[in-house]
């Protein structure tokens, strides 16, 4: 492991020289990734742009028309089985990537954030039912009452491929929350849980209503209890796997999601102990800062990725998200430089003639990829087994779009600029890339949606990006849009 979150749809922990089992949901992918190039599904999309989702009913859409088509995505994906009630969460990944029905607490999360970003009635309802739908999570969990959330769930029906049907939405018959079991997402993840507990403080401040801000809370206090660690790096460890065995390593990200959530539980509450536990989660992030010259990698400083051990730094690969989310975070101009080590050194330019990549001839895509390790990956190997073979070149948009925030919310010359670009890029992938693809086996409004991956993405961890539509893509998308930093109050 190299103290990256399990919060990625075919990551699991301990994955890094772990045996893979014979029918792994990074197969799935590679397998969905191969026939979805196969079958042309990155070229020019067609359809509406009315801005409704796949019900018809209006959705939170709100600023440009890329926006509002953004929106019209995250409705469709959080309306695809209206046959299963009320009380439901957004599928994270079109149908076509194989994961089913599978919806990531993560990306739930910042479906959340995004429809409030739109500052709508109807954006604000949609993301009231989502907080509620991760409240029941927690209340109804099949194993556990301390307040934990688990990788993800099940929203909708299915057979699975070994012919298995899985026939409840998010409440089982039996009421309990529906787990993502099938592929193995049973653990609970500090960053994934810090994500939740944000967007529950952000309902909080929204709605006024006490119950968010008890289950953010109650988030917390479990981050507390199963993740503070005394080893000499500090800070918090990573959660726990579905069996409830502590991990041992510790997360650069999920340390910064902790100076987010802390933050604003100390503002939220008055208790003086979140004060005390962000300041022990920020300087988990700052032991992990090299600065500008002290490195051959780079001119400017930047965030490594975390601990296996708690006293060993790990040094590579080096991930995109450590230098953006840390400045969003942070605020601190000591550190901002991470945004142009990011910029200049996991930059890439997709296009047809790049090897393996699957994007249309005469389209070109400009942003970040995952990490220094997605930049030498081997182009001659799949990512996994089953895989398609990377493209050093892809584009990872969920990156891309939060370092376009990261430079709004800096506001440094030329960042602005900087940011207008990235997202402009963002903005043209969801005119032409991920055409046809599908929820819940319902079709999707027209050009809505922002692909994951340009190409096959290897991100140097294990796992891979591929090109289909995804609600933390387009998430984080609408945040840079709309000027909105989640990890401040």
């Amino acid at each position: 492991m190299n103290g990256r979150p399990d919060r990625r749809p075919d990551r699991h922990p301990g994955s890094q020289g772990a045996q893979v089992p014979a029918l792994s949901r990074r197969t799935l992918l590679g397998a969905a990734a191969l026939t979805a190039a196969a079958s042309g599904t990155a070229h020019a999309a067609v359809g509406s742009s009315s801005g409704k989702g796949t019900s018809g009913k209006e959705t939170s859409g709100a600023g440009t028309s890329a926006q509002r088509r953004a929106h019209s995505f995250l409705a469709a994906a959080m309306d695809a089985y209206p046959d299963h009630g009320d009380i439901r969460l957004t599928q994270s990944y079109t149908d076509q990537a194989g994961l089913f029905s599978t919806a990531f607490t993560y990306d739930n999360a910042l479906a959340i954030l995004a429809h409030l970003s739109a500052r709508t009635e109807a954006g604000r309802r949609r993301a009231v039912a989502l907080g509620d739908a991760l409240l029941y999570a927690q209340a109804h969990d099949p194993v556990y009452d301390d307040g934990r959330l688990r990788q993800a769930y099940n929203v909708g029906p299915y057979v699975f491929f070994d012919g298995v049907a899985q026939p409840d939405g998010f409440v089982r018959a039996d009421g309990t929350a529906n787990v993502g079991t099938q592929f193995g997402f049973t653990g609970t993840a500090v960053g994934d849980m810090a994500w939740a507990g944000i967007a529950l403080a952000a309902l909080a401040r929204r709605t006024g209503k006490r119950r968010f801000l008890d289950a953010a809370v109650r988030i917390g206090t479990w981050i507390e209890v199963n993740a503070s660690t005394q080893q000499p790096l500090g800070g918090y460890k990573f959660g726990v796997d579905g069996a409830n065995a502590k991990l041992p390593f510790s997360s650069t990200e999920h340390n910064t999601d902790l100076v987010g959530l802390f933050g604003q539980l100390a503002l939220l509450t008055g208790d003086r102990v979140w004060r005390q536990r962000r300041a022990r989660a920020r300087a988990f992030v700052e032991k992990m800062w090299e600065p500008a010259g002290t490195s051959s990698k780079a001119s400017e400083g930047f965030f490594y990725t975390g601990t296996n051990d708690g006293v060993t730094v790990n040094k590579s690969p080096i991930p995109e998200d450590t230098q953006t989310w840390t400045h969003l975070a942070l605020n601190s101009r000591r550190y901002s430089g991470s945004l142009d080590w990011a910029a200049t050194e996991l930059a890439v330019l997709d296009r047809a003639d790049r090897t393996n990549s699957t994007v249309p001839a005469g389209q070109s895509y400009e942003g970040v990829t995952f990490s220094s390790a997605s930049l030498v990956a081997d182009e001659d190997a799949p990512i996994a087994e089953f895989q398609p073979r990377p493209d050093r070149n892809g584009v990872w948009f969920e990156g891309t779009a939060h370092l376009a925030l990261a430079f709004r919310d800096r506001a440094g010359h030329g960042d602005e600029a900087r940011a207008h670009r990235l997202i402009a890029s963002i903005e043209r992938a969801q005119e032409l890339l991920g055409a046809g693809q599908t929820v819940g086996s319902r079709a999707l409004p027209g050009r809505a949606g922002v692909v994951s991956a340009t190409s096959p993405l290897d991100t140097g961890f294990g796992f891979g990006y591929y090109p289909y539509r995804h609600t933390g893509a387009t998430a984080w998308y609408l945040l840079a849009a709309a000027r909105s930093n989640p990890l401040r109050a």
